[in-house]
């Protein structure tokens, strides 16, 4: 007699967007179960992952205790782009396969650089915070002097879909557009590729969409920070890690650098005694970007029907092959 067939269990381990409807039904088309969770610990998403054949995971930690709690042959399916939080090394030792969701809100995030660009070069936070400190009286120059934007110098950091769909957004007002990609194909990049002390030294408005991996960790320090023009802006919608938070504490406070806008930090949340909370021309969003009703619709959807692929032994849309 054969052994009872047993019931694959999905596991979400977190999530940001109110539920989970196609992982929902994709468990019942298969006959799993849903185990849902909003687990941040490590020892807690060890517990809510025991036993689970696939891990959907936005923040949670996989790390190798967590993946030793994975069933053998197991799938991690992260709600994103990136996965910088989970421990792929180890997962693919432990013969589990890990994907991610890169194309859910393309659009999304690059409509939100875009904005943060607009706004941090048209000085937009800086006039309405002077505007209401004086109840009125602001005069045109009170942000100081700046170019339109068809004599504006705008470098990408990374061109990839997202980097490549701000390019697109950005061609319309007439920028000059440069950037830094030692990965990119120059006959599908809408930008003037460059070497990144170039970019540097050349940009007013520098646009950072890379992933975080350990050659871009504090890719933006000290150095480099010094390489850009006193009243240049950093804009940061990509990852947290690629910028030294000390080092752009300090270029804000001592007026080496012009601006920033920030959707991400590192750490994250930035701490209440943070020197970024305080600093000069600095505009921050909460990690946002990725965020509109389409997007995390689409999120959920196309993180369950990979889920529905690993149940099936199927080949992954998105699989990392390596860390």
């Amino acid at each position: 007699m054969s052994a009872p067939a047993t019931t694959p269990v999905i596991v979400v381990t977190d999530q940001s967007f109110g539920g989970t409807p196609h992982a929902a039904a994709i468990a019942v088309r298969n006959g799993a179960a849903l185990r849902s969770h909003q687990v941040r610990a490590e020892a807690e998403t060890v517990a809510a992952v025991r036993g689970a054949d696939v891990v959907l995971v936005q923040y949670a930690p996989v790390t190798a205790a967590v993946l030793d709690a994975i069933n053998p042959g197991g799938c991690v399916i992260r709600y994103g782009i990136g996965y910088d939080n989970i421990d792929v090394t180890a997962a693919h030792a432990r013969g589990i396969r890990v994907a991610t969701v890169p194309d859910y809100g393309v659009d999304t995030v690059a409509d939100h650089a875009v904005a943060l660009i607009y706004a941090a070069g048209r000085r937009i936070v800086q006039y309405d915070r002077l505007l209401r400190a004086s109840r009125g009286a602001v005069g045109p120059d009170a942000a100081g002097v700046f170019d339109e934007f068809a004599a504006t110098t705008v470098g990408l950091v990374g061109t990839g879909r997202i980097g490549r769909a701000i390019a697109h957004r950005l061609a319309a007002s007439g920028v000059r557009l440069i950037a830094y990609d030692p990965y990119a194909d120059p006959a599908v990049t809408p930008a003037e590729l460059l070497p990144l002390d170039d970019v540097l030294a050349a940009v007013d408005i520098l646009s950072l969409h890379a992933p975080a991996t350990a050659e871009t960790h504090h890719l933006i320090r000290a150095e480099t920070l010094a390489r850009m023009k006193p009243d240049a802006v950093l804009v940061n919608t990509a990852r947290g890690s690629l910028v030294d938070t000390e080092a752009l504490a300090d270029a804000l406070v001592d007026g080496r650098l012009g601006g920033a806008a920030l959707d991400v930090v590192d750490p994250e949340p930035l701490p209440p005694d943070s020197r970024l909370w305080d600093a000069p021309n600095l505009l921050m969003t909460p990690h946002v970007a990725f965020y509109s009703r389409q997007s995390l619709e689409r999120l959920e959807r196309l993180a369950a029907e990979e889920a529905e692929r690993a149940l099936r032994s199927e080949p992954l849309r998105s699989e990392i092959t390596a860390p």
